[in-house]
């Protein structure tokens, strides 16, 4: 009897991409504390799912925080993996989130520009101008809706620092919900926090084509 493939979100799958919806909680890549990562169910949802006998391959290419929910997108090639990893590091792919923050941001749209200096906790300090130790952070955002006190942004990335959105939306006065590292006033079930990867852009490795996966939003969304 075949063994059942484990629960993933499979949003799209080829011969070299696979595109799965991260639930929020669950580590990317294995870390200290032990817990099942999604790098690994994957590869065990591919190798049953594929029928393979040994070790199957999947690159990864790109990382979403640990109480993020949304798009990630695995290679199944080394070929694909390289090439994909270019596209980030020349930051091809197209980036939107999904947050809710406390209040309502006094311009309905616009563009965030600081510094951020990833420290040895864990977290991110925010400058408004260049400092040593810290890179430029861009992302743009728009209120698509307010509710209860609260805004549902949609965020482009333009960088793609550490805990980039979360700290630049607590460094204007709007933490992100749930967030009580970046100063949230209360927490969420499960340490989760109101932002999701909703949709990634990107080329096919191969063909070259533009694809655009989109991610369901988290349960209980938007948490307000």
């Amino acid at each position: 009897m075949t063994d059942a493939p484990p629960d993933l979100s499979v949003i799209f799958q080829d011969s070299h991409l696979l595109v799965v919806s991260k639930p929020a909680g669950m580590p990317v890549q294995a870390d200290p504390s032990g817990d099942p990562a999604l790098l690994d169910i994957a590869k065990l949802w591919l190798k049953v799912t594929l029928g393979r006998p040994g070790n199957v391959y999947l690159g990864l290419v790109h990382r979403l925080d640990r109480p993020v929910a949304g798009v990630v997108l695995f290679a199944r090639t080394s070929k694909a993996a390289a090439r994909l990893s270019k596209q980030f590091r020349e930051r091809v792919p197209e980036k939107v989130y999904r947050a809710v923050v406390e209040g309502v941001p006094e311009a309905s749209r616009g563009e965030l520009v600081h510094f951020l200096r990833k420290e040895k906790s864990l977290k991110a300090t925010v400058f408004s101008r260049e400092t040593p130790g810290a890179k430029e952070a861009r992302l743009g955002y728009e209120v698509i809706e307010t509710l209860n006190g609260a805004s549902v942004l949609e965020v482009r990335l333009q960088t793609g620092r550490f805990h980039q959105i979360r700290a630049q939306l607590a460094f204007i006065g709007h933490p992100i919900v749930g967030d009580r590292k970046y100063r949230a006033k209360a927490s969420l079930p499960g340490r989760q926090i109101a932002l999701y990867a909703h949709s990634l852009t990107i080329k096919h490795p191969i063909n070259k084509k533009p694809l655009c996966f989109v991610s369901p939003p988290p349960a209980g969304w938007p948490f307000v």
